[in-house]
C-alpha cells in the first residue's frame, strides 16, 4: 500500500487498461485515488478496474474514444454523476507505427494526429472547465522522448509528441491563475503493446528482439523503463509534492535523454 498521497481524489486515465496507463492507474490507486480507467476496449477497462477493486482499491472502467467529443462527454458525465468531479487527468491514450517518411500516407498521419494530439485537446477541453471552476486540478500529458528529439522512421509520431509538449507549455500559462497545473511525462523505452502489436508494433520493423536489445543497450542506467516508473513520475505531478511545478516535461528514460 502507498502513503495516501492521492486520498479522496478522482483520476481519469485515458488508455488506462494496458501499458503505461495501467502502470499509472496502479500507482494512483495504491495512493488512495479513485482511478477511472478510460479505454477504447471497454471490456479490458472493466476487467482491470475489477482487479484493482479486488485488491481493495477504488476503480471504475469506462469506454472512452478520445477522438470523439460525444464519447468523451458521455464518459465524463457518467464519471461526474457516479464517482465525482475529476481532480486529475492523465492524457495517456496513444498509438504508434513505424514508417519511412515517404511512406507516411494520409491515414497514417491523420490517425496519429487524431489520437495522440487531438485526443489530448478534446479530452482536456471537456475536463478542464470543472477544474477551473473549482480552482484546483492536475493535468498530466504523456509525451515521449520522441517529443524532444526526432527519431528516424517516426516523423508522424514525433510530430504528435512534440505537439503534446508544446500544448502542455501553452496550456500551463493559461491555467496557472486557476491553480491548475499542466505537465508532461516523456517516457523512454517502455515495453508496451506499442512495441509488440502484431500489426503495427515497433519491433515489427526493428528486427524483433534484436531491435529491442539494441534500444535497451543505449540506456545509461542499464534497464528499460516500466509502466510503474511512469506512474511514479505522474504521482509526483499529481501529489502535493508537485504543487508548484507547471509547464514541465519530465524525462523518464534512465538517462537516455537528458534535456
Amino acid at each position: 500500500m502507498g502513503n495516501g498521497q492521492l486520498e479522496g481524489r478522482v483520476a481519469l486515465i485515458t488508455g488506462g487498461a494496458s501499458g503505461i496507463g495501467a502502470g499509472v492507474a496502479q500507482v494512483f490507486a495504491r495512493e488512495g485515488a479513485h482511478v477511472v480507467i478510460g479505454d477504447l476496449d471497454f471490456e479490458a477497462a472493466k476487467n482491470f478496474a475489477a482487479q484493482l477493486n479486488d485488491a481493495g482499491q477504488n476503480a471504475t472502467g469506462v469506454r472512452l474514444d478520445v477522438t470523439s467529443r460525444t464519447e468523451i462527454d458521455t464518459a465524463a458525465s457518467e464519471i461526474e454523476r457516479t464517482v465525482g468531479s475529476i481532480d486529475i487527468l492523465v492524457n495517456n491514450a496513444g498509438i504508434s507505427t513505424v514508417r519511412d517518411f515517404l511512406d507516411i500516407d494520409d491515414h497514417d498521419w491523420d490517425s496519429m494526429m487524431n489520437v495522440n494530439l487531438k485526443g489530448v485537446l478534446l479530452t482536456t477541453q471537456r475536463i478542464l472547465p470543472g477544474m477551473i471552476n473549482r480552482k484546483s486540478g492536475r493535468i498530466i500529458n504523456i509525451s515521449s522522448m520522441a517529443g524532444k528529439q526526432g527519431l528516424p522512421r517516426l516523423a508522424h509520431y514525433c510530430a504528435t509528441k512534440f505537439g503534446v509538449v508544446g500544448m502542455t507549455q501553452s496550456l500551463a500559462f493559461e491555467t496557472a491563475p486557476y491553480n491548475v497545473t499542466v505537465n508532461a511525462v516523456c517516457p523512454g523505452v517502455v515495453r508496451t503493446p506499442l512495441w509488440d502489436d502484431s500489426a503495427n508494433g515497433i519491433l515489427n520493423d526493428l528486427d524483433g528482439e534484436n531491435g529491442w536489445q539494441a534500444f535497451v543497450s543505449g540506456i545509461p542506467l542499464g534497464r528499460p523503463q516500466s509502466p510503474e516508473d511512469m506512474g511514479f513520475a505522474c504521482l509526483f505531478f499529481a501529489s502535493d509534492a508537485g504543487s508548484n511545478i507547471t509547464g514541465e516535461s519530465l524525462n523518464v528514460s534512465g538517462g537516455q535523454q537528458v534535456h
